[in-house]
């Protein structure tokens, strides 16, 4: 769980929404694509779905892992769920199990975090890693290429206590809306791959037949 969001405005490569927005998932699967390196084949994408089920307000990570985990995803990986999630005891041991597993992969870090009051519910994309454990002083590896970052509830008070009083359907909404969006991302990276491979199909000359 992050201490607080990065502000970013809808520019660039980063994006900030309301988690009830119309098209916020797409609006986060577009940001996400526009992120992506060039290929996915030379850098598989991988979404680090970081947080536990023992804390209400840290549990946005694990629910879209777990929301994601019965789907047949072709393009991206996912790792963090509820049953099997990804936190402060074994973050590292689980990072290098990945790096391990994909060749230079390019990772999307998932987290809770907290922020002010007018900005809880927001969703945001942004450029570089999160810095897990940072809202309950712990100091542990940053994580990601790029991240999503959800604000569940207020920071700076009693961070800890906080996070157990966070409401859970308000994760669970967040939760959809990510879990969706990732879906989206997957689906177009399917339809980017069969366009390729139609035009590269296209390009092969036709056959010339000739009579004896």
């Amino acid at each position: 769980m992050n201490l607080k969001s990065n502000f970013f405005e809808k520019k660039g490569g980063n994006i900030r929404i309301a988690h009830d927005e119309a098209n916020a998932s797409k609006e986060i699967a577009l940001t996400l694509q526009s992120n992506l390196p060039s290929s996915s084949i030379f850098r598989p994408i991988v979404f680090v779905c970081i947080g536990t089920d023992r804390s209400t307000g840290d549990s946005l990570g694990p629910l879209i892992g777990t929301k994601l985990q019965d789907h047949n995803l072709h393009h991206v990986h996912v790792y963090g769920t509820l049953d099997e999630p990804i936190h402060a005891v074994n973050l590292a041991e689980k990072l290098a199990m990945i790096q391990s597993t994909h060749f230079n992969p390019f990772i999307i870090a998932v987290d809770a975090c907290l922020g002010r009051l007018k900005s809880v519910g927001q969703l945001t994309v942004g450029d570089g890693p999160v810095m897990p454990g940072a809202g309950v002083k712990k100091d542990l590896p940053p994580v990601g290429d790029i991240h999503i970052t959800g604000i569940v509830n207020v920071s700076g008070f009693m961070e800890f206590f906080v996070l157990q009083n966070t409401r859970l359907s308000l994760v669970m909404r967040m939760a959809n809306v990510v879990a969706a969006s990732i879906k989206d991302l997957d689906m177009a990276l399917s339809r980017k791959d069969f366009l390729a491979a139609a035009a590269k199909d296209n390009d092969i000359p036709p056959m010339i037949h000739t009579q004896e």
